[in-house]
């Protein structure tokens, strides 16, 4: 399945990706080992299926979703990084696409 990367679907990409990662670094560490604690697995869960639906597989989510999983580290914004290195290289392409045909010749 070829998954066609739209300015709506990396902004959504992102948006989820910081949330998640806001929501992780801001409220999860309060509740660190309590009754809370699967849900921040299920939001790790949840948000790669996400990400994967709206953009595709990529191999920087592998990492990101073993961070997520080690404690301490999943303090780091992971999800945004990995979201935002998957789609920067085809943003650029878009980019680049969208010009004139002279204009592209100049890059």
């Amino acid at each position: 399945m070829v998954i066609v990367l739209t300015d709506r679907r990396v902004r959504i990409a992102r948006i989820i990706a910081i949330a998640a990662d806001v929501l992780q670094i801001a409220a999860f560490p309060a509740f660190a080992g309590g009754w809370i604690s699967p849900l921040d697995d299920v939001v790790d869960v949840v948000v790669a299926l996400v990400l994967i639906w709206l953009i595709g597989w990529h191999v920087v989510f592998l990492p990101s979703f073993i961070a997520e999983i080690i404690p301490g580290l999943d303090l780091v914004p992971t999800w945004t990084a990995a979201v935002w290195f998957a789609t920067r290289r085809s943003r650029r392409v878009r980019e680049v696409e969208a010009l004139p045909a002279d204009e592209s010749s100049k890059t």
